[in-house]
């Protein structure tokens, strides 16, 4: 009796197309939260010197490295359930005879 659950199901391709649509909306909304992040300052001194600065803001590039990282993380898992969605099949026992077990492997070459 097998009480193992089923891999191979053919629904999870829908899963895994749900997953790269999230994937590719967290990577769509990492760019706009990464340019929250760069505040860009100017100052006028007043013998006409113009000097202007970059500021990151680490909290928002943090939540844009973080979708990327939420992005990379669905697409790996959507590669995984579309290979179960294909290919996952059951292995046969190969030692089924031997009611003991099959140990393979040798103690000290003996």
């Amino acid at each position: 009796m097998n009480t193992q659950p089923k891999l191979h199901r053919p629904w999870r391709a829908w899963v895994a197309l749900a997953e790269v649509i999230l994937a590719a909306v967290a990577i769509w909304l990492a760019f706009p939260v990464w340019d929250l992040g760069v505040k860009t300052l100017t100052v006028h001194l007043s013998d006409g010197v113009v000097l202007t600065s970059t500021r990151n803001v680490g909290s928002w590039m943090a939540a844009s490295i973080g979708l990327g990282l939420v992005a990379a993380l669905l697409l790996t898992d959507a590669v995984r359930e579309l290979l179960l969605a294909i290919r996952a099949r059951h292995r046969r026992k190969e030692r089924e005879a031997d009611p003991e077990g099959f140990f393979e492997g040798h103690l000290n070459q003996a």
